[in-house]
C-alpha cells in the first residue's frame, strides 16, 4: 500500500497478556500502516509487553476486569472504525492472514475466521498423533453446526480467535461471556441470526515463549456452559434439523 492509498476503516486488536515472546517474534510482519487504528488491550502483563508496546507507540487499554471475553468488549469500546481484526500475538497466528480477514468482511461476509481445520489449513497439533484440543475443537463445532446453522455453509472453526467482524456487528451480538469461550458465543449467535460466516485456510504456528492461557479442562467445561446457554435457540427445539 503507497502512502498515497487510504488506510483500512479497521482496527487491528492486539489481545495480550505477557506476550513479549511473540511479540518480538511477529512484530515486523504486522501490517500495521494499513490500518485506521491498531489497539491493545492488555490483560495484565507484567513481562514487559506494555513497555515494548509503548515504546512503539501503540495504543494500549487495561482491562479492569480479566477475560478474554471482556477483552473483546473493552476493544469495541476502544474503536471507531467500522471493522475490527482480532489477533494475539502468541505465535500461532500468520501475519499474513490479517488483512486476508479483513477482506472476507469486504467481500460480503458478516463474520471472518481464520480455520485451523479447513481444507489446506494446519492446526499446531498435527505434528503429533494424539491431537486432543483439535479433536475437542472440532465435535464443539460440529454441535454448533447441527444445533444452530440454519442453511449456511459448514463452520469448520468455531472458536478460533483469530477473527474479524464489524464493530456494529460485534455490539448487537450482544454477547456476555467473560472468559475464552467468547468466540464459540460469537460463532452460535451469528449463526442463530442466519449471517454468512466466512473461513480462509490458516497455517498455525507454534506458540513462541510462555504457555498458553487456555487450560484445557476449564476452558472446556466453559465452552459446554456457552453451549447450554444457547441450546433454548437452537434448531434441534425449533423443529428443524438437517439431516
Amino acid at each position: 500500500m503507497s502512502s498515497t492509498e487510504e488506510k483500512r476503516d479497521c482496527c487491528l486488536v492486539l489481545l495480550v497478556l505477557n506476550e513479549i515472546d511473540g511479540l518480538r517474534a511477529c512484530w515486523d510482519d504486522l501490517p500495521l500502516e494499513h490500518f485506521r487504528e491498531v489497539v491493545a488491550i492488555d490483560g495484565g502483563s507484567t513481562d514487559g509487553t506494555v513497555e515494548f508496546l509503548t515504546e512503539r507507540n501503540i495504543p494500549i487499554r487495561t482491562q479492569n476486569i480479566p477475560g478474554r471475553g471482556v477483552a473483546f468488549r473493552v476493544a469495541a469500546d476502544a474503536s471507531a472504525a467500522e471493522r475490527m481484526v482480532f489477533y494475539s500475538p502468541d505465535g500461532n497466528e500468520d501475519p499474513a492472514d490479517i488483512e486476508r480477514l479483513d477482506d472476507l468482511l469486504l467481500q460480503g461476509a458478516k463474520l471472518a475466521i481464520a480455520s485451523r481445520f479447513a481444507v489446506g489449513s494446519v492446526n499446531e497439533e498435527d505434528i503429533h498423533s494424539f491431537r486432543p484440543r483439535a479433536w475437542v475443537n472440532q465435535t464443539l463445532t460440529r454441535i454448533a453446526n447441527v444445533a444452530f446453522n440454519d442453511g449456511g455453509e459448514f463452520v469448520t472453526d468455531t472458536i478460533n480467535g483469530f477473527r474479524a467482524i464489524r464493530r456494529k456487528d460485534l455490539l448487537s451480538l450482544d454477547t456476555s461471556v467473560k472468559r475464552f469461550p467468547i468466540e464459540y458465543q460469537m460463532s452460535i449467535r451469528c449463526m442463530q441470526r442466519g449471517w454468512r460466516i466466512a473461513e480462509l485456510a490458516t497455517i498455525e504456528g507454534q506458540r513462541a515463549g510462555g504457555e498458553s492461557k487456555a487450560i484445557s479442562w476449564p476452558v472446556g467445561k466453559d465452552h459446554l456452559k456457552v453451549l447450554f446457554s444457547e441450546i433454548h435457540r437452537s434448531r434441534w427445539l425449533k423443529g428443524n434439523v438437517r439431516a
